[in-house]
């Protein structure tokens, strides 16, 4: 079983993931994010204006983390890919599409909620200035996807007002939680796509 969970910056994509593997007993974690931090010389981060090698890190990293996704769940682990959304729109997860056993969760709180635990994260007195510059423009990008990332099974899940358990117990389907997709539409919050 292969979890991919995404959204934007402080969305509590890593500390889902992480707490979402800690429930099984054969798991693992991968942060697409800790993969592309392998790139020691020419690393590139994500800006409003996405440039080549961006494009391609991001492309590989995904493709790694796919590969590996599938080798640790063909040995009987679950996996939980953490992710962003970007503005191409995750099309490398759709290699993943014909697997009855892939679960797609974005993780959408308020805007304003993913600041609060950017600072949480960083400190009041030491803002992630990088993150909280690209939290708007992040937000937006998502926005704009969600109605086709609905439409191609992914579950959308506001987790504003969760604890980190909660959105596990909700991405497990252990509530009857139903979360309004901003932008229109509804899905539920178990991973049954």
């Amino acid at each position: 079983m292969i979890f991919v969970i995404v959204g934007g910056p402080a969305a509590g994509k890593s500390t889902t993931a992480r707490a979402l593997a800690a429930r099984f007993p054969r798991a693992v974690h991968i942060p697409v994010d800790t993969l592309r931090d392998l790139v020691v010389q020419g690393h590139a981060l994500p800006q409003m204006d996405w440039s080549p090698d961006l494009i391609e890190q991001v492309r590989l990293a995904r493709g790694v983390a796919i590969s590996a996704a599938e080798a640790y769940a063909q040995a009987g682990f679950r996996v939980v890919i953490d992710d962003f959304c970007d503005p191409p729109g995750l099309r490398e997860y759709a290699v993943l599409d014909g697997r009855g056993d892939v679960h797609r969760i974005v993780l959408a709180p308020s805007v304003e909620e993913t600041f609060r635990r950017s600072r949480l994260r960083s400190g009041p007195d030491t803002p992630d200035t990088y993150i909280e510059s690209i939290i708007p423009y992040a937000n937006e990008v998502l926005a704009g996807h969600l109605p086709d990332l609905v439409t191609a099974g992914w579950q959308v899940l506001d987790s504003t007002a969760m604890t980190v358990d909660q959105t596990v117990d909700a991405i497990l389907g252990g509530g009857s939680l139903t979360r309004s997709v901003r932008g229109g539409g509804r899905c539920s919050a178990s991973p049954t796509g």
